[in-house]
């Protein structure tokens, strides 16, 4: 839901951080993302600011980053509408990857954080995590995982 109710308000094109209030945030606690460096959410952000920047031209008013001619992707019970979840279908069959939820992103990104190395604790703020428990939760290990675990340690065992 943080990003389906991101709003631009939220975002500073000019430092290029998302800033999610405590309301905003999923765990209720305030926190910043910084995107500088992250040339495609930058890019992504860019393709939404012009999206938004033709419909306001138009004359609606668009505070969502995220939004389908203007109308936000979720109903009033919170949940994705149709036209999102479509879309989300369509676009995981295009890849290949079926079934997957918008949700899996949350893992992605967790189990990306920990393989290149970031701190848990900067990690865990990005995320939005409050505890090492949830945040281990989304830490789930592969069997490539495993595999590279088994290679380093014989590789460390050969060097004698």
């Amino acid at each position: 839901m943080e990003i389906l109710t991101l709003r631009w308000a939220s975002i500073d094109l000019t430092r290029s951080v998302v800033s999610l209030s405590g309301r905003a945030a999923k765990n209720g606690r305030a926190r910043a993302f910084p995107f500088s460096d992250f040339a495609e959410l930058r890019a992504l952000i860019a393709r939404q600011r012009a999206r938004t920047d033709e419909a306001q031209r138009a004359g609606r008013i668009v505070p969502f980053v995220f939004h389908d001619n203007a109308q936000p992707l979720f109903g009033a019970d919170g949940r994705a509408k149709r036209s999102l979840r479509r879309a989300w279908r369509r676009a995981c069959t295009a890849a290949a990857l079926p079934g997957r939820i918008l949700h899996d992103f949350r893992r992605t990104a967790v189990r990306n954080l920990e393989r290149a190395g970031m701190p848990r604790s900067i990690a865990m703020e990005l995320i939005g995590h409050r505890t090492e428990s949830v945040y281990q939760r989304y830490d789930i290990v592969s069997e490539k995982d495993l595999t590279d675990g088994v290679r380093t340690h014989a590789a460390w065992l050969a060097r004698g």
